[in-house]
């Protein structure tokens, strides 16, 4: 499937911005600007097998399209959620369980790239991935 392989960050674009409306505090925004994001994705029809991998963590995520699951961010913020396939992208739909704010994202193959955006409380965040 065109999501398997290994992603490294790239570059990100509006990423402090999003942290910030997401309530990160400014010294976790600046490490996570810079946290070598590495994402090696397996998909197996509608089964998918995300481990993250960064300066701060390394996690193994299961998920089937469809199907809601529980998820923390790397600052501790707890979401539940799924992921669905729309055409050739994942979206997700997440909402928070502080606060019930929704957080979309979505990732597609642009090119050789893997590009994840972020929309939350009308901020939208991009993330560069590069084949390793």
């Amino acid at each position: 499937m065109a999501f398997n392989g290994t992603w490294k960050i790239e570059k990100n674009e509006n990423y402090e911005k999003f942290m910030e409306a997401m309530g990160v505090n400014v010294m976790k925004r600046k490490l996570g600007a810079h946290d070598n994001l590495k994402l090696t994705i397996q998909q197996d029809g509608n089964k998918f097998l995300v481990k993250e991998s960064s300066n701060f963590r390394t996690i193994d995520i299961e998920f089937t399209l469809g199907v809601s699951f529980e998820y923390s961010l790397a600052d501790g913020t707890e979401l539940s959620g799924s992921w669905n396939m729309e055409g050739n992208k994942l979206v997700g739909t997440f909402t928070r369980k502080d606060n019930g704010k929704v957080l979309t994202a979505y990732r597609e193959i642009v090119g050789s790239e893997l590009i994840q955006t972020y929309v939350y409380e009308g901020v939208e965040a991009k993330r560069i991935f590069k084949k390793e």
